[in-house]
Formats: C-alpha cells, sequence, structure tokens
C-alpha cells in the first residue's frame, strides 16, 4: 500500500510540472496568439459575422438529407452541453479566489479572441470530416492533424508528423474525458443534490448513470435530441437567476466593474488579509484567460469533434455556431456568476471560499434559501449536459484510436465512471477523496495538453482556413455586402462598423478607467474611423471617452 501510494505521489508530482507549464504562461500565450493570429489574418470574423452568427443559430434551421448527421443548431447545443458546465460556476469563482475582479476583464478579452479560434477549429472540422464504419460522421482535431498536415508539409514527413500529432491529440481528449467528462461532472453534480436536498452520493450517482445509459445508447441523434432541449433551459435558467440577483443589487454594480477593470491593469493600493493577499496584475491575467479558455474551450479542440457531425452546406457556416458558443459560455454565463459573486459582497467578504461554495454563497447572500435551490439546480444540469457532451468526444477519440468496435466497451466504462464519480468517497473511504482529487488535477493536465497538438495544426492549416473563409465569401456573398446562409440573409456592411464602434467606446471606458495610454490611443482611432464611415454617434463616444482618459492619465 506504501509503495501504491509513492507511485501516485511520484506521478503528481510530475503531473504538478506538467500542468504548471500546459496551463502556465507559455501555452497560454499560445492561445490568446493563436486567437490573435487568426482575427488579423481573417480580417475580424468574431465581429463580421457576429451578427450572421446570432442570425444563423434563432433561425434553428433542420437538417437535410438522410444520412447520419444532425442539425447545425443540434451539434452547437452538444458541444455547449459540454462546454457551459461547472466552469462557469467553480472555475469562475476561483479565477476571482486566485486573481481578484481583474480575472474578470482578462477572462474577457481571452474570450473574444477565443471566438475567432473556435471560429476556425469548427471551420476546419467539417471541412476534413469523413464517415467511420458505421455511417457516422467524425471529425475533430485528429482529422484535422491526419488529413490536412499531409496537404500542406507534403506526403511523407509532414503525413507522419500530422499524424503523429493526431493519436496525441485523440490519447489525451480520451484520458482527459474520464475526469472532466464523467467523474469530476458527476461528483459535482451529486455534490449539488446533497447541498440542496440531502440526498447521498451514491444514490445520486446511480440515477445519473441510468439517465446517461438511456440517452448514449441511442448514439449521437438521442444524445443531440436531450441536448437540444435541455441546454437552452439550463441556460435560461441560470441566466435569469443571475439577472434576478443584479437587478438586487443593480447599486453595486459601476463601483463593481470599475474595480474590475482597474485591477486588471493595476495591483492593489492596500495589501489584503488571507487568501485574498496574492491578488496583482499578474495573476489576473493568467487566471482569467486560463480558467477562460477551460470554459469555453476555444482552442482545446473539443467542440469541433461534434460540430462535424452537423449537416451544413459550407464549413464557414458552422463555424458561426463556433463564434456564439464562446459569447453565451464566457461573455454572457461566466461574466454573470462573477458580477454576482462581486456584487453581493461576497468575494470580499467570505474570503476562505472559493469555487462552487463562493458562488454558493452569493447566491444565498442576495436570495437567502432560494438562492442555495437555484445554484443546485444549475451545477445539476450544468453537471449532467457536461457528462453528455463529453461522452461524443470520448467515444470519437477512442473510435479514431481503435475503431468503431469499441463503442460498446465505452458506453460501459462511461457509466461506471459516473458512478465511481458521485460516490468515490463512498467505496473507498477518506482515500476516496483524494483519488477523486488526483483525477481531476491529470485529466486537467490532459485537457491543457489537448491544445498544443490542437494550435499547432490550427497554424499549420491557416492558409488553408483562410481559401475557405475566401470561397464561402465569394459563392455566398462578401461580408462587405452580406453573408448568405441557407435559408436567409443578414445585411452586415453596417453591422462591422457598428461591432466596430462599440469595441471603440469599451476600448475608451477601459482607458478612462484604467488609466492606460495604449487603450486610450486605440479608442482614438477606432473612434475616427467609424466616425468617417457615418456611424458618428459610436465614432464620437469613443473619441470622447479616448480624449478623458488621456486628461487624467
Amino acid at each position: 500500500m506504501q509503495e501504491m501510494q509513492a507511485v501516485m505521489e511520484k506521478i503528481m508530482y510530475y503531473n504538478g510540472i506538467v500542468n504548471s507549464f500546459v496551463w502556465g504562461a507559455p501555452v497560454l500565450i499560445l492561445l490568446v496568439g493563436t486567437g490573435v493570429y487568426l482575427t488579423l489574418l481573417l480580417g475580424l470574423p468574431q465581429f463580421r459575422y457576429f451578427f450572421a452568427s446570432l442570425s444563423e443559430v434563432f433561425s434553428f434551421r433542420k437538417k437535410s438529407g438522410e444520412d447520419k448527421s444532425i442539425s447545425s443548431f443540434a451539434a452547437m447545443a452538444t458541444a455547449m452541453a459540454a462546454t457551459v458546465g461547472t466552469g462557469n460556476v467553480a472555475g469562475v469563482a476561483t479565477a476571482l479566489h486566485l486573481g481578484g475582479p481583474g480575472a474578470l476583464v482578462w477572462m474577457l478579452i481571452s474570450a473574444l479572441f477565443g471566438m475567432c479560434t473556435k471560429f476556425a477549429e469548427v471551420t476546419l472540422a467539417v471541412h476534413y470530416r469523413q464517415k467511420d464504419a458505421h455511417g457516422d460522421w467524425r471529425g475533430g482535431t485528429m482529422y484535422i492533424l491526419e488529413k490536412g498536415a499531409g496537404e500542406v508539409l507534403g506526403p511523407g514527413l509532414g503525413k507522419f508528423i500530422g499524424k503523429l500529432l493526431a493519436v496525441l491529440f485523440a490519447l489525451f481528449a480520451f484520458l482527459a474525458s474520464f475526469g472532466i467528462g464523467a467523474a469530476t461532472q458527476a461528483n459535482s453534480a451529486a455534490e449539488a443534490m446533497s447541498m440542496g436536498w440531502g440526498i447521498n452520493h451514491l444514490y445520486s450517482g446511480i440515477v445519473m448513470a441510468v439517465l446517461v445509459a438511456l440517452v448514449i445508447i441511442g448514439g449521437l441523434k438521442s444524445l443531440s435530441t436531450v441536448t437540444t432541449y435541455v441546454v437552452p433551459f439550463m441556460a435560461i435558467f441560470y441566466i435569469f437567476g443571475a439577472i434576478y440577483v443584479l437587478v438586487i443589487n443593480s447599486a453595486a454594480l459601476p463601483g463593481v466593474i470599475a474595480n474590475a477593470i482597474h485591477l486588471a491593469f493595476n495591483d492593489p493600493l492596500e495589501t489584503l488579509p488571507g487568501a485574498l493577499a496574492g491578488w496583482g496584475v499578474k495573476e489576473a491575467v493568467q487566471r482569467g484567460i486560463a480558467r477562460g479558455v477551460f470554459s469555453n474551450e476555444a482552442g482545446m479542440g473539443s467542440a469541433p469533434m461534434v460540430h462535424a457531425t452537423a449537416s451544413v452546406e459550407h464549413p464557414v457556416q458552422q463555424g458561426f455556431y463556433g463564434i456564439f458558443e464562446v459569447f453565451m459560455d464566457t461573455i454572457v454565463i461566466c461574466t454573470m456568476t462573477a458580477l454576482v459573486v462581486m456584487s453581493t459582497g461576497t468575494l470580499t467578504g467570505s474570503p476562505d471560499l472559493t469555487g462552487a461554495q463562493l458562488t454558493l454563497r452569493a447566491f444565498e447572500n442576495a436570495l437567502g434559501a432560494p438562492g442555495k435551490y437555484i445554484l443546485s439546480i444549475g451545477l445539476l444540469l450544468f453537471a449532467f449536459t457536461t457528462i453528455l457532451g463529453w461522452y461524443w468526444y470520448a467515444e470519437t477519440s477512442i473510435t479514431y484510436l481503435f475503431g468503431v468496435w469499441t463503442k460498446p466497451i465505452m458506453k460501459i466504462l462511461w457509466i461506471c465512471m459516473i458512478i465511481i464519480g458521485a460516490a468515490g468517497s463512498q467505496f473507498l473511504g477518506a482515500e476516496g477523496n483524494q483519488f477523486l482529487n488526483n483525477i481531476w488535477d491529470i485529466s486537467d493536465t490532459l485537457n491543457g495538453l489537448m491544445a498544443l497538438p490542437n494550435l499547432i495544426g490550427l497554424l499549420i492549416l491557416s492558409a488553408t482556413l483562410k481559401r475557405i473563409v475566401d470561397d464561402y465569401e465569394e459563392n455566398y456573398g462578401t461580408p462587405d455586402d452580406r453573408v448568405l446562409s441557407a435559408s436567409h440573409k443578414v445585411l452586415v456592411s453596417k453591422a462591422q462598423f457598428i461591432t466596430l464602434g462599440v469595441i471603440g467606446v469599451a476600448f475608451g471606458t477601459l482607458a478612462f478607467f484604467a488609466h492606460t495610454t495604449i487603450f486610450a490611443t486605440l479608442a482614438a482611432i477606432i473612434g475616427l474611423i467609424v466616425a468617417y464611415k457615418r456611424q458618428t454617434l459610436l465614432g464620437f463616444l469613443s473619441v470622447i471617452l479616448a480624449v478623458a482618459a488621456l486628461s487624467v492619465i
């Protein structure tokens, strides 16, 4: 027993070293840097196509054809089932606890570029997808690397490098799924049931395992049907609960937002007590970007595995859903969680709390006992849908590595892991919690490792991606004129400059509160461009804010 414990300690020691690398500055710079590069290469697609993406998503377009594909909306709902999870509640609270209010600003900045990254990886996934032996569409980073790298780097060494990176990605994704997608989520759901209604963890695990089994036995069609109904409901439920809290605490919001912007670029002026003593710009940047990426999964390569199954006329059309996915996950839901935690005073009032417990206390402070039930239901739904979404990622990864014969085995393993995750402490005693923590830590590292081959693939295939986007604009209408989808047209020529104007106003606001010259300069330049394009109100507002900021710097 002691030998096993020593081996595990050594494993966790090396895991800690790798984890500090994949979630540290080097890989986070690569993640954001790739998003910046693709944003410039593709001409700000997350802004140019934003209104087109909204129109595409809310058209609820049905699938065409009789193959085993699913509708674009169902594909996005399944991807969001995996993306919108406990990270939107616990992860955001942890980022604020460790990095301070400024972490929210950096989470949002990284999300703006993450919208482009996910647009790119979803587009490439549809472009390089293929059918497996059962006739199901399969796609994602492994297929992008295997097929695309050979095209760009050559059939010899290039194909070998692509295949090697593809296998590594699939292996990382398969192993990470058991911790991130099954065990940890089942534990969070069981904890929510215990926290809200005192239900035994084992009973919760058994019920979850049965419900998940009933869904995944039916394959992708069954899975996507459930997520299509559950995901919109859970998002609306949680958003309305958060909005209610924010309305109650609306008087505190201006100060909270100003403080977050200030602390994103400035260290605290006074020494903070206890657990909050580590707040600073460096921690705000690292924690905000890391938890934002962990939540929206932009650059991780996971979501493209389900987007590749969509029935769509052109790859770029499905890429629109990637833009919306990051927007809804981080810019809407994560922001609301952060504002709830900060506006209720819980962040500084309960400095020893972190994770889901910090968010729970914030809802309770605002709403009393009903707040606890709102968050418990939200956590339960988030965890359950994440289990469903990540199952498809696990199945796609294992079928890529070993073939479709592994699908029944994968289902059994997944169901068993749900029960272990929910009630591991009851099976293993005091060591159960440590076992689950180790699974979580290793899976967190594997999830970070998924980003490396995915980002390498995006950079290698950036020229191919540009050709795909150019083809879409040439054949379906250019953004300067209009974006044409299968069932509707969206005029965006004015929308581009309206969006740019909003960005200018945002930069001006940041500059005014954070006393930052570079943002003031950007706001002034953008404001002049937008005013020249006859969006005078937004343009002049950007310039006024820039001048006001420069006057106080």
